[in-house]
């Protein structure tokens, strides 16, 4: 069985095959019955992976206040975002989980602020918070596959 950040890299690099496969109005594109549109989702799960893990581990973020602001648990696409935006998320995507990779082998998630999540789990560990997230950016590219769909760029 892989270990969950190998889980979390290969979701992320088809993430990125994403962004690089669709132009920027495509990646923009907020379809009749979504919310949101392909680059929110992206930017979505850079952001929860980086609350899981770091902000309830009382660690710095390796993401800014502004990312968070628009793209955590309860937004929804509000502008639409510029080339450098998608090319800061596509670096994100992988530096990210190298980064936390890293931080898991120093041993630096010592303290963990137990959360609770929208469907019911309890995260009591940076263990609970990988496992979730997997769980979480499974749930995302299943809703990306969808917007693909509806947008007609299967």
């Amino acid at each position: 069985m892989q270990d969950p950040i190998t889980i979390t890299r290969i979701n992320r690099k088809g993430l990125e095959k994403i962004l690089d496969g669709y132009s920027l109005e495509q990646l923009n594109e907020v379809p009749e019955g979504f919310n949101n549109n392909l680059f929110w989702n992206i930017a979505h799960v850079i952001v929860t992976q980086q609350l899981l893990m770091y902000k309830l581990s009382g660690l710095p973020m390796m993401i800014d206040d502004e990312m968070v602001v628009l793209y955590r648990k309860g937004t929804k696409t509000e502008k639409n975002a510029t080339a450098e935006e998608v090319a800061n998320v596509k670096e994100l995507l992988l530096t990210t989980i190298d980064q936390t990779e890293e931080d898991l082998k120093k041993g630096v998630f010592i303290n963990y602020k137990a959360y609770e999540t929208s469907p019911g789990f309890i995260i009591r560990s940076v263990e609970d918070a990988i496992n979730f997230n997997n769980f979480h950016e499974g749930i995302h590219l299943g809703y990306i596959l969808a917007l693909r769909k509806s947008l007609n760029m299967s």
